[in-house]
């Protein structure tokens, strides 16, 4: 790795930012609580926003996932412990790959953070690959939807999660030794997890951090059938018996257990002058695929294989994957207190990734490697008379590698430079933005006997930028909008596919002599609050040329890039096209009354995207309208809630889509703080899905064939002392 030029320039920039924090003496940040929590102050600034802000200022929607919620929400994917945010879906590609969705963004398109740096796994390349963040170690997730989030990278267009957690400790506690722990059962998958996390202050400057989980599930027990009703005619109509079997079979969803474990330690100093800290860990995850039961003879071009299908149905072959990760992070930053310059900030991080997908004779039929390094270095600017700023750069490396049976990339390299700034002026009622990035993406693939046979080389310039506006217009009100103009590379994967993928079942045919994505966008905004009740709306436009998509052609495109073998599976090949995508999401809570001691409250949620391909019709697997309220009685140590989502009909789909029903759901929970005086420490007991209802996610690839978890009974505890 260090014989690449870019690496070794991205090793440098870490080396020299490291000499700046490493003499300084740390002070513990405004962004810590007395219990240990990461919140700030107040509990709605954004720390993802480069400037620290409250989550009203920011010129485009966002969400902010923390405490009893994010207690109530937690599942072991990040995608479905998001998926009731405003603005959010899943790729649900069964219960153990799920990757967040934005506005109807997902893959390259949405990135996803921990503590501001990428997660350094292959997610992005198939949605069967699951994203190494473990949700059970999050203190805080926040989610930037839009422009805003364009300063993290050009494919962050649809949005950025962070995952936010404590392994570089942020704070020196003043108990002797502090202790964190959660422990969660669940009924439909017999989830049984628990993560526990220590820290102990050495001196008065020093803290050390330990921490390791642990989730075992076994095949997730779905709402009503299986197959969805197009799949169940079908199967339904078939001559081979067990192939009808399949249209009536209900009840667990084969190949879906999962074993996950995850050990860190990292350490911190903290003084005065700015923090220096470092973590290391490990994770592995051994999750099942659900697969595609069959549904004719020869469904979808594959090929008759010998089954083991027993009482969970007639299928295609079922893959586990043995996925591993050891990472790295770095931490520091240093308080300048300047004239111009406030503070200093750097973030770097490393992992060597790598999985392996297993064949039901236990052979390992193709293995992804992965190994990355991100830096990121901050400047942040003192205020002056309401002008705040923040400019930095950013350096990314990645280097891929896949070899097997599913090989449908070359060995290839992206290495990206970006330069960025935000600058805020605040003149009291009205508040203005600019952003800008720069970025330099090189990908480079090396020369396969299977793929391409020459090694391919392409560079791309991308600038970025926006322009923003809010005012206030009554107390407690503002208004915004925002311009953005953004230019994304192609990635590796839209560059460089040339071969059959399993996990989508198709032959995916990339195009290296694409240009890049470029895309204009508006995005309005309205939110208020007062005395008992917020409110919140964004509504979105982009418009894209040169967007990159998916599509099914003809089998003999595929075949000619193929040497002229038989086809496996459907032939989609990458194309461009102009596009538009327009949305708008919304959220609101009002208390209705003060009963005793406990603050009746109601609130909602409400989101929409329509995406067209010009001369291709619907974008595919675009998530419907989705409404979402609940009710909750709030008291000091007791609260109550109970929720009803409806996801209406998704009937604007591709050619090689089918519609998707729409479903209702409800969902009711209990909490209880038992210790006076401690909201860290929490009882919970939820039921999701009360009435076994049989839901699909159209942005699913699997929603034919993988319904979401039916009854859900889940009791949490999580302990802070």
């Amino acid at each position: 790795m260090l014989r690449s030029p870019s690496l070794r320039a991205g090793c440098a920039l870490t080396a020299l930012c490291l000499a700046w924090p490493a003499a300084a003496q740390t002070a513990a940040p405004a962004d810590t609580q007395a219990d240990g929590s990461y919140h700030d102050p107040r509990s709605d600034i954004v720390v993802t926003a480069l400037i620290l802000r409250s989550q009203g200022d920011i010129l485009s929607g966002t969400s902010i996932v923390t405490g009893e919620e994010l207690t109530r929400s937690l599942r072991p994917t990040i995608g479905e412990t998001l998926a009731r945010q405003p603005g959010v879906s899943a790729t649900s590609f069964g219960p153990n790959a799920s990757r967040p969705i934005l506005r109807g963004f997902q893959g390259e398109r949405v990135r996803i953070l921990t503590d501001g740096i990428g997660s350094f796994d292959v997610s992005n390349t198939s949605v069967d690959h699951a994203v190494a963040i473990n949700p059970l170690t999050a203190d805080r997730i926040e989610v930037l939807r839009g422009p805003s989030a364009l300063l993290y990278g050009s494919s962050a267009i649809g949005g950025v999660v962070n995952v936010i957690d404590s392994r570089i400790p942020r704070r020196v506690p003043d108990e002797a030794i502090h202790i964190d722990a959660i422990g969660t059962y669940g009924s439909a998958a017999n989830e049984r997890s628990g993560s526990g996390e220590i820290e102990v202050p050495l001196t008065e400057n020093f803290v050390v951090h330990v921490d390791g989980s642990y989730s075992k599930t076994d095949n997730l027990r779905t709402g009503g059938y299986i197959l969805s009703k197009a799949m169940r005619e079908i199967a339904a109509a078939s001559d081979e018996e067990e192939i009808q079997d399949n249209a009536r079979l209900k009840g667990k969803l084969a190949n879906t257990a999962a074993e996950v474990w995850e050990v860190a330690g990292g350490f911190a100093y903290i003084g005065d002058g700015g923090n220096l800290g470092m973590s290391i860990s490990h994770s592995e995850n051994t999750y099942g695929v659900p697969s595609r039961l069959e549904v004719a003879e020869e469904h979808d071009h594959d090929h008759d294989h010998d089954h083991d299908h027993e009482e969970e149905g007639h299928s295609h072959e079922n893959v586990t994957l043995a996925m591993k990760q050891t990472r790295a992070d770095l931490r520091g930053e240093v308080a300048v207190n300047g004239g111009f310059l406030d503070s200093i900030r750097l973030r770097a991080g490393w992992a060597d990734y790598q999985h392996q997908e297993i064949e039901p004779s236990g052979e390992v039929g193709t293995t992804f490697k992965n190994q990355s390094m991100e830096s990121r270095l901050e400047f942040v600017q003192a205020d002056r008379n309401g002008w705040q700023g923040a400019s930095g750069a950013q350096f990314l490396t990645r280097r891929f590698q896949a070899d097997g049976e599913e090989k449908f990339l070359p060995k290839n390299q992206t290495d990206q430079f970006g330069l960025f700034t935000l600058q805020s002026l605040d003149l009291g009622d009205t508040r203005l933005e600019a952003g800008a990035r720069y970025e330099h993406t090189k990908l480079q693939s090396d020369p396969d006997a299977d793929l391409f046979a020459e090694a391919s080389q392409r560079s791309f310039n991308a600038l970025s930028g926006s322009l923003g506006i809010s005012q206030t217009i009554m107390p407690g009100w503002r208004v915004g909008l925002n311009l953005s103009r953004s230019e994304r590379a192609p990635s590796a994967e839209e560059l460089f596919a040339r071969g059959n993928h399993a996990g989508t079942q198709a032959f995916e045919l990339g195009n290296p002599d694409f240009g890049k994505e470029k895309s204009w966008g508006v995005e309005g905004t309205l939110r208020g609050s007062g005395n008992g009740y917020s409110f919140s709306l964004a509504a979105y436009h982009n418009w894209f040329s040169g967007f990159i998509y998916e599509s099914v052609v003809d089998d003999s495109v595929c075949q000619a890039a193929n040497g002229g073998a038989e086809m496996e599976f459907p032939c989609y090949a990458y194309a461009q096209a102009d596009a538009r995508y327009y949305g708008f999401e919304a959220e609101a809570s009002v208390k209705l009354a003060q009963v005793g001691s406990y603050a009746i409250n109601i609130d909602g949620v409400a989101d929409y995207v329509r995406a067209t391909i010009k001369g291709n019709g619907p974008a595919p697997r675009i998530p419907p309208l989705r409404l979402l309220g609940g009710i909750e009685a709030q008291g000091a140590r007791l609260s109550a809630r109970a929720e009803l989502e409806h996801v209406f009909e998704q009937d604007r789909v591709t050619d090689f889509e089918t519609p998707t029903d729409g479903f209702t759901m409800v969902n009711a929970s209990i909490s209880f703080k038992p210790l006076a005086g401690n909201d860290r420490t929490t009882l919970m007991l939820s039921a999701n899905n009360i009435f076994d209802v049989e839901a699909r996610r159209h942005a699913s690839f699997l929603k034919d064939f993988a319904p979401l978890a039916g009854r859900d009974i889940r009791l949490t505890a999580r302990i802070s002392i």
